[in-house]
């Protein structure tokens, strides 16, 4: 169920009839280390609910918050979400945080993505725990007039922010990257939790181990 909050309920509404004619499309933004079915049910909850032509998963260069000695290089990384989202004709990839490299900040990043696709609506897709975080982010007043957000609704989480918002509910997948790699380093079994191409990319290429 999609939920708007009333404060920015005008706001979301003006702007989604403003660019009805638009294609309206997801960006799920990550680390991707590795992709798991936590994120394609996200992806997947949210186009469906929201109506989305596409969703783009986009993997960034350098991990801001992961520890560098478990961070493994993006070609790895892009080459799992590919695997991961072959079978899913409206997902697909975008690339211009890695082709870029560094750190980027997601308004530099939208910015460009809207002037190369002013035929596009993007629709910004970050977890609930990380709204509230959304007054720290760099250029947020600007970013906002770039894209839509969507919250993805967590237990325990305020639906509120000042800024527009609109928020889907998903279901609840206990997975995570951190407690896949773990499983890995565990010689633990991942199957189920993450797609069966990625279960065995991380096998070949031996990911994920000390």
């Amino acid at each position: 169920m999609v939920k708007i909050s009333e404060r920015t309920s005008t706001q979301v509404v003006t702007q989604m009839t403003a660019t009805a004619k638009k294609r309206r499309i997801g960006i799920l933004g990550g680390t991707f280390n590795p992709p798991h079915l936590g994120h394609l049910v996200i992806a997947d909850q949210v186009a469906t609910q929201l109506g989305l032509d596409q969703v783009l998963f986009m993997p960034d260069a350098e991990p801001p918050h992961v520890d560098r000695k478990l961070t493994i290089p993006a070609t790895d990384r892009v080459a799992m979400v590919r695997a991961a989202i072959a079978d899913n004709p409206q997902f697909n990839l975008e690339l211009t945080e890695v082709n870029r490299g560094g750190r980027s900040y997601s308004y530099d990043t939208m910015r460009q993505l809207t002037q190369q696709h002013p035929e596009n609506q993007y629709y910004f897709i970050i977890g609930g725990d990380m709204v509230a975080y959304l007054p720290k982010w760099y250029r947020i007043d600007d970013l906002v007039k770039l894209v839509q957000f969507v919250g993805v609704c967590r237990q325990g989480y305020a639906h509120e922010s000042p800024y527009p918002v609109l928020w889907v509910d998903v279901p609840n997948i206990g997975i995570s990257s951190t407690m896949i790699r773990q499983r890995v380093r565990n010689n633990q079994s991942i199957r189920y939790l993450v797609p069966t191409m990625v279960d065995l990319y991380i096998k070949e290429h031996l990911l994920y181990r000390d």
